[in-house]
Order: structure tokens, then C-alpha cells, then sequence
């Protein structure tokens, strides 16, 4: 299928957004790997920045038979794209490549992808189709265990691998769930599963905290009238409570060393700051270090003296913060914060229903990906290999962020064709 480009109803903004976040990621990956006494151009494909312009050129492409597509095919293939990353994922743990303990990519030769990135646009565009239907309702069971279906297939898989950090990502897309009418009541215990978690984690004894928030709960039931059924309801939470709070030792305890180490590193960063607290301590330094305006361009002295081990990867934004500094780092985030913004208006004047989910996808995505990424790197979340969208050095990182967002873009720009089937 093949379509013309509505050039009047591209949205311009968003793509001069995206260009200007890919460029500036560009020049930092540069600056992520400059040596001044021996440095190479910045085009010289024998570093990294000279790679990743390579693979921005690759990413035109994409973005090119992206918009020249039929936006009809996207929805027409969505079921199909998803089943041959699902293939893909299975594949992985057998013939992929492992590096440091992990199997993340496929391919042949040289040639290698990780399905766990691209799977995301198509796990958004199958939930797309999923949820389609004027029928389709998210209030009730049947439809909730079909949306969680094909939301958690390629959670399972990714785990496999083990790849915690990208299989945490699927999960963003509750975000959507809740704009098309999941209960909020789930998300309220989600979030408070999830408080329980982290005291759980900071506190040393869990009996203290299971005590305390069952004594909680208790103020909350005698506020109303006493009666034996509040009573046993407020006996079975605390019991609960009890349980749930041990449980999250014995599953933090079969988690790999190095990821039970980056989370008590969150809780306490003095613990093993040559060690497992390394990569967070350098980076809080870097970034601190830059001051308001930063020490200019190829100035960053943790970045030449290598004290931030995946500088151009994880944890890119330190090299922000310390080249530009403050201004810099607020510049960048105002970028993000103006493209998740154009998404949700995007989303919110599509004309029919497989658009606005599959873009509120989109915006989930990118979101978590840039509230993690940033929260890694000031030391407020673990350390779980997060890259930041557009900016992190890597061909699939850039890819698949690229053909999710724009097959969006194509989509929004198709608008004005599409069925009206808005519910």
C-alpha cells in the first residue's frame, strides 16, 4: 500500500523536536567519548558518534518509508508485526548473542537487533488493534485478561533473557489503559503494592512495617461503626500485610546479586561506593559538577578520565549536566517535556480509536523511558539500563523509538481519512 504524504497536516513541531533531541544526543556521544589528546572527528565511524551518525542516516530511511506509507497498513499488520517479534523473542535466549550474562540480540553477522526494543512499538500497535472494538471494554474481566495478554507475552519473554529494565517498560502502557477506562481503583493498589515494596526495602525489619500499616488500617476501620466484619476484614489485611512484606524479600533474594545490589544502593548510596554505588556516585558528581552553565563542550573531566562507566548509553544525561550544565539539562528536559505534550494533543484529535490508543502507547513509552533514564542517573531510582529516547548511543534504541514515534506522526498526519470509530 501506498500513500501520499499529506505534507499540510504533518505535525512539524513534533519532528523538529525530535531532529533537535537526535542532534544534541549526537554531540554528546561525542563528547562521551572525546580524548582530547588523541581525538578523532566526530564523523570518524571508527568511534561511536561517527557509528551513531550512520545509524541516524538509517533512521531517515525509516522515517522516510514510514510516511510514505498507507496508514492502513500499520492497523492491517499490527496482529502480524507483533507475532514475528513475539518469534523473534523466543529465538533470542537460543541464538542470540550474551553479553555480560545477558542475551538482548539477535541477528546475522554484524547485523544484530534487540527485539525487546522494536517488540514495543508492536506490542503497542497489537494492543491497538486489541482494543479497537466499539465492544471492547475495559471495565469488565474478559476484556481486561485479553488487554494483559498481549501486554505481558513479551514481558515474559524479555525476562528470560534477563532483561528486567526493558521488561519494566510494557508496563508504561497502563498509563493507556487508565485513558481508556481500566478502574482506578487497580492503580490506587498498584501504587500503594508499590509504597509497600520500597519501605519494605528500607526498612530492616519488615514486621515493624507490617505492623505500622496494619495499625493504619486499623484507625481507618474504627473511624466508622465497629462491627465483626470490619474486624475480620482489618484481621486479614494485616495477615496479608505480614505475608506480603516477607514475600518481597524471598523474590528480592532470587533476583541476580547485581540487581539486589542496585537496589539497597538506591536506599543507601554510601553503601559500596567503589563498588556497586560507583556508576550513581560518578554520575551524581558529573552532573553536580557542571555547575549552572557547566565547563563547556569536550570540557567534562569525568567524561575524559572515564569515572562514568556507559556514559554514552545509560547514562548520557550526565554528560549534559556537566558540559552545559543547569541550562543545559533544563533545555533538554523542556524538548521532552514539549514532545510528550504535542503527543497527548495528537492523541487526543485522532478520529478513530486504534490512533488515539496506539498514541497514548507512544506517549507511556517515551515517558517512562525519560522520567527513568534521568531518575538513574540523580540517584532516585536503581540502575536497570534504561536508555534515554533519541539521545543514548545505540542503532536500536534509535530505531525503534524512531519508528514508534512516527508511525504516529503518519497516522495524525492520515487523520483526516480515517473512520470515525472514536469511543
Amino acid at each position: 500500500m501506498r500513500q501520499e504524504v499529506q505534507i499540510n497536516r504533518v505535525d512539524w513541531v513534533t519532528i523538529l523536536i525530535y531532529f533537535l533531541l537526535v542532534i544534541i544526543g549526537w554531540f554528546n556521544i561525542y563528547a562521551a567519548v572525546y580524548d582530547g589528546q588523541n581525538a578523532k572527528s566526530i564523523f570518524d565511524i571508527s568511534i561511536n558518534s561517527g557509528i551513531q551518525l550512520v545509524w541516524i542516516g538509517t533512521a531517515v530511511v525509516i522515517i522516510t518509508l514510514i510516511m510514505v506509507a498507507d496508514h492502513r497498513l500499520f492497523e492491517n499488520l499490527a496482529i502480524p508485526i507483533y507475532l514475528v517479534f513475539i518469534v523473534l523473542l523466543i529465538l533470542t535466549p537460543f541464538f542470540g548473542k550474551e553479553v555480560n550474562g545477558q542475551v538482548l540480540s539477535i541477528g546475522v553477522g554484524s547485523f544484530r537487533i534487540q527485539a525487546g526494543e522494536f517488540a514495543k512499538f508492536a506490542t503497542a500497535l497489537a494492543l491497538a488493534k486489541f482494543m479497537e472494538r466499539p465492544t471492547f471494554d475495559l471495565t469488565k474481566l474478559n476484556y481486561q485478561l485479553q488487554a494483559f495478554g498481549v501486554l505481558l507475552l513479551p514481558v515474559i519473554l524479555i525476562l528470560l533473557q534477563p532483561d528486567t529494565g526493558t521488561a519494566m517498560v510494557y508496563f508504561s502502557m497502563l498509563i493507556m489503559f487508565y485513558r481508556e477506562g481500566f478502574p482506578a481503583k487497580y492503580y490506587v493498589l498498584g501504587l500503594g503494592m508499590i509504597a509497600v515494596v520500597l519501605l519494605s526495602l528500607g526498612i530492616e525489619n519488615n514486621l515493624y512495617l507490617a505492623g505500622g500499616i496494619s495499625l493504619v488500617c486499623l484507625f481507618l476501620i474504627l473511624l466508622g461503626k465497629r462491627t465483626w466484619k470490619k474486624t475480620i476484614v482489618f484481621s486479614i489485611i494485616g495477615l496479608a500485610l505480614i505475608a506480603f512484606t516477607y514475600s518481597i524479600d524471598f523474590v528480592v533474594g532470587k533476583l541476580p546479586p547485581h540487581q539486589q545490589n542496585r537496589i539497597m544502593v538506591l536506599f543507601n548510596p554510601n553503601l559500596d561506593p567503589l563498588g556497586v554505588g560507583w556508576n550513581v556516585t560518578q554520575s551524581k558528581i558529573a552532573i553536580g559538577s557542571g555547575g549552572l552553565l557547566g565547563k563547556g563542550y569536550l570540557q567534562g573531566t569525568q567524561t575524559k578520565f572515564d569515572f562514568v562507566p556507559e556514559q554514552h548509553t545509560d547514562f548520557i544525561f550526565c554528560t549534559l549536566g556537566e558540559e552545559f550544565g543547569w541550562v543545559g539539562s533544563f533545555v533538554v528536559i523542556v524538548l521532552f517535556m514539549a514532545l510528550l505534550i504535542r503527543i497527548v494533543m495528537m492523541a487526543e484529535r485522532q478520529k478513530n480509536r486504534f490512533s488515539r490508543i496506539y498514541g497514548y502507547c507512544v506517549l507511556s513509552i517515551l515517558m517512562f523511558h525519560f522520567m527513568i533514564n534521568i531518575a538513574m542517573t540523580i540517584g532516585l531510582f536503581p540502575v536497570v539500563g534504561i536508555p534515554l529516547p533519541f539521545f543514548s548511543y545505540g542503532g536500536s534504541s534509535l530505531w525503534s523509538f524512531t519508528t514508534l514515534l512516527f508511525i504516529f506522526i503518519k497516522m495524525d498526519a492520515s487523520r483526516a481519512s480515517q473512520l470515525g470509530r472514536m469511543n
